[in-house]
């Protein structure tokens, strides 16, 4: 099971984070700066797992982001790269070949994806499709309710 879910820039800025373990705010602090610090300090050539506390990390670049989450002892590294992998498919197919600014600019769709894709830690839903048809539900949901504000 996954315990977290951070996205960060390569200058260590914070962009997303998802935790499926109940954490301490100190403590989710303190993760997100290890976390930061262990990742970028490595070689671009180095193997994209970590050991860190009793946990394993998994994590991977994509253009200027570090996809990187917190894992048990017993769960599979490279399924995990592969659930990385998927997220980054779906921001993709939303987005259009997203990027930094789509994930600042509009973190609430980027955390809605990833709640249609995972939940508890675990993989909700595998399919690419289904999660678009349920994005496409949520933009038509926001625009009606856009237009009874307005009026």
């Amino acid at each position: 099971m996954m315990h977290f879910l951070l996205l960060f820039s390569r200058q260590g800025k914070l962009r997303l984070q998802k935790w499926f373990t109940p954490v301490t705010d100190r403590e989710k602090k303190k993760v997100i700066r290890d976390m930061t610090a262990m990742v970028l300090a490595r070689p671009a050539r180095s193997s994209n797992f970590l050991q860190w506390r009793d946990l394993k990390i998994v994590y991977k670049r994509y253009a200027s982001l570090y996809f990187c989450t917190g894992l048990e002892d017993q769960d599979n590294e490279l399924l995990a790269l592969e659930v990385l992998h998927r997220y980054v498919e779906l921001l993709d197919k939303y987005f259009g070949n997203v990027c930094e600014l789509d994930i600042i600019f509009n973190f609430e769709k980027a955390y809605f994806i990833l709640d249609e894709f995972l939940m508890g830690g675990e993989i909700l839903e595998t399919s690419k499709e289904v999660v678009g048809v349920s994005m496409e539900a949520g933009d038509i949901l926001q625009e009606v309710q856009r237009e009874r504000q307005s009026v």
